[in-house]
């Protein structure tokens, strides 16, 4: 079963990208994307039990994902990692701070970040496996 994916990225080349990066390394699909914060605010709230992970870029057409991080429910937060061109100490620290699980860079952090991808997706299923 792949795994659920929620992507807010604006820019539709990497957005592209990346879903096709993470399906082949990850078996995930992407149920949903958002290019503002407030559309993904909107998805992930509303759908709470539809995603097993967001990945949340932090700048956005609108908004950013600091706003999604402050914006979503404490329990939601631990299936969040940010994968950004903004990858400064600050911005890692303000992150982990809000509850994301982790902070990659875009640029020299892809493998870590698929790789986050695939042993959440392992620990998912093998939690559905033990139910």
């Amino acid at each position: 079963m792949p795994l659920p994916i929620f992507l807010a990225e604006d820019d539709a080349g990497l957005r592209d990208a990346l879903i096709a990066a993470m399906d082949a390394v990850c078996d995930a699909e992407v149920v949903a994307t958002a290019e503002t914060e407030a559309d993904a605010v909107r998805w992930l709230n509303a759908h709470p039990r539809d995603w097993g992970l967001a990945v949340l870029d932090l700048f956005l057409r609108d908004g950013t994902g600091f706003g999604i991080l402050q914006k979503l429910a404490g329990e939601a937060k631990d299936r969040v990692i940010v994968l950004t061109n903004s990858a400064t100490r600050e911005n890692r620290s303000r992150c982990l701070q809000l509850g994301a699980r982790a902070v990659y860079d875009k640029t020299t952090e892809l493998d870590q970040f698929l790789d986050h991808c695939l042993r959440h997706h392992r620990q998912q299923a093998a939690g559905s496996r033990a139910v």
